[in-house]
């Protein structure tokens, strides 16, 4: 992630684009085939590959994961609004079009803190009513929650789906993920939704230690967490079956391949009751 610069509006300051080191959303573009992503990205995601070779497999795994929980919250829970924050680089389908396609009606705000992603995800949504796209930085949530563009599209007196896909893990213990998920949380209305995933070194007898160490040189650490550690991230909210669960096992659409690598990545959807 890059550093946040706010102005009193909590309105993100333009952000410049920084080719001297690894990008996350970037390297998870290059994980994903795309071409969004530059040379640096290119050889952090290859030394990446070098200690995790299921890397690849556990980012397609996440993003049928968030397809599958986007499609559970419109449909099964009737949410209409979703706020996806640390977005990413686009891949289509995303999450606009995996919602609307259950709902029309429903209305997107997409938020990261890379000006490509927010550029790329622009030109994605041209035409497409009901979303917006923002740059801030997960860090400064009430900056996120403030933000004029996100007001314009998600009304916080109703059920909101609040997305948190791949990106809490990339806050270290010094940028207090449990307090920014919280006010995240907080500002969601009885019947709002919480679909998060995040990786983990518990399912790898190495913990992937070294994997995460790649991160270093990048915008952002990778700060592996426990079962525990990110089903704390829920606060009260009550988890929908499976429960926080690996995430090619939360209500896949087909059977695991057989001999398929283990995917440290944690996943789950969980909704606000009272």
């Amino acid at each position: 992630m890059t550093s946040l610069s706010s102005g009193e509006s909590g309105a993100a300051q333009p952000y410049a684009i920084d080719t001297s080191k690894p990008h996350p959303a970037r390297m998870y573009d290059y994980f994903l085939g795309g071409k969004d992503n530059y040379e640096v990205d290119q050889l952090a995601a290859e030394q990446f590959m070098k200690v995790a070779p299921e890397v690849r497999a556990g980012v397609l795994a996440n993003r049928r994961f968030m397809h599958r929980a986007v499609r559970h919250v419109v449909a099964e829970g009737g949410v209409r609004q979703i706020l996806d924050v640390g977005t990413g680089l686009p891949t289509e389908p995303n999450v606009h079009q995996v919602a609307q396609a259950v709902a029309p009606d429903t209305r997107i705000a997409y938020v990261d803190n890379d000006p490509i992603v927010s550029t790329h995800s622009m030109a994605l949504l041209d035409g497409a009513g009901g979303t917006s796209v923002v740059l801030v930085d997960l860090r400064d949530p009430r900056a996120v929650l403030e933000h004029p563009e996100v007001r314009r599209v998600i009304d916080f007196d109703r059920p909101v789906a609040l997305l948190l896909v791949a990106v809490v893990h990339f806050l270290s213990e010094a940028d207090d993920p449990a307090g920014v998920v919280a006010t995240l949380r907080d500002a969601l209305p009885t019947g709002s939704y919480l679909v998060l995933s995040h990786a983990t070194g518990d399912v790898h007898d190495d913990r992937r230690e070294d994997a995460a160490a790649v991160y270093n040189k990048a915008t952002a650490t990778l700060n592996l967490r426990t079962h525990a550690e990110v089903a704390d991230l829920f606060g009260d909210f009550t988890l929908v079956d499976p429960g926080l669960v690996k995430v090619t096992d939360w209500r896949p659409d087909e059977p695991l391949e057989r001999g398929a690598p283990p995917i440290g990545i944690y996943g789950g959807v969980a909704r606000k009751d009272r």
